[in-house]
């Protein structure tokens, strides 16, 4: 407490003032260092659970035909209001959810994987590094969307091909960036010591090499998720992507484009969705970015 002593008011103990610092609280602390993170994984958390949970949110069968209720505009019966085909907006944008996120993720894991094995492997050994860089370059010199048409041309219209065509476009951006760090990490002290004292390659490669790619990895795959969802819905818009029966964004707005002017709710629903979505997914790779770079965390 302060004191007074010959009219003079001591100034107060700091522990007065200022709360102590656990009363904050960890999930306080963290949201105010980290707010792109929190709010962009909120908004994912919140699409994600629409996707699941979406039977459950007052949907009928995205696939249900109904000429007689068809291009019906928004009202309390068909909130979002149906199509040419009388299907219901709503449900087909709610389902749609599942193919985006299934795409989104699936891209992401399988492109960051075979990036991160090419990476590493190019790093160490030269030999290989010299033909693997050579056909990634090649691969980076042709636009990812006319590479993944080429690809999806080949094939049948599918999610799983889809998504193997979009992680071809993908594979050689995070190869490059776990190159470029094995690069750097190799000349490091303690890598030399562990080759002089003679750890074995692979030994080298999973304890000291693999745990410092991961945070550069992590922030590419958002940016790779985000993006295969962008492509997904170009390609099926196009009609090169998931099967038209399937009730992806992509799909939703195709069938919509030759209504879009006297019904442009068909379009705007399912794009508003995938803006959203994408938008989520871009401030949680922009934040784990900020989180895992020592240069551009937050220090308070």
């Amino acid at each position: 407490m302060s004191t007074t002593t010959m009219g003079i008011t001591a100034a107060p103990d700091l522990g007065e003032v200022l709360p102590p610092r656990k009363q904050r609280g960890k999930i306080g602390m963290f949201i105010y260092r980290h707010p792109t993170i929190f709010v962009g994984g909120l908004l994912l958390f919140i699409i994600l659970c629409i996707g699941v949970f979406a039977p459950l949110l007052f949907t009928t069968d995205p696939t249900a035909l109904a000429p007689a209720r068809r291009t019906r505009a928004p009202n309390a019966q068909y909130w979002f209001g149906t199509d040419m085909l009388g299907r219901d907006v709503y449900s087909r944008v709610l389902y749609g959810t599942r193919i985006s996120l299934i795409v989104g993720f699936s891209v992401a894991v399988v492109a960051s994987v075979v990036g991160m094995f090419i990476g590493l492997t190019s790093g160490f050994i030269r030999q290989v590094d010299a033909i693997v860089m050579r056909v990634m370059d090649g691969l980076q010199s042709i636009p990812g969307i006319l590479l993944a048409i080429a690809l999806m041309a080949l094939t049948r219209a599918s999610v799983e091909n889809v998504i193997v065509a979009i992680a071809v476009t993908q594979v050689p951006p995070v190869s490059r960036l776990v190159r470029s760090v094995v690069l750097s990490l190799r000349e490091q002290p303690y890598v030399e010591a562990a080759v002089a004292a003679g750890t074995r390659m692979p030994v080298i490669i999973i304890k000291h090499i693999l745990p410092n790619t991961l945070a550069p990895v992590s922030v590419q795959a958002t940016f790779i998720c985000a993006s295969a969802m962008l492509t997904e819905a170009t390609l099926s818009f196009i009609g090169a992507g998931t099967p038209p029966i399937i009730p992806s964004w992509g799909n939703i707005m195709a069938e919509g484009r030759a209504l879009w002017q006297v019904k442009p709710y068909i379009v705007f629903f399912p794009a508003a969705f995938l803006s959203v979505t994408v938008l989520a997914v871009n401030l949680l790779g922009d934040g784990l970015r900020d989180a895992l770079d020592p240069r551009l965390a937050k220090r308070i």
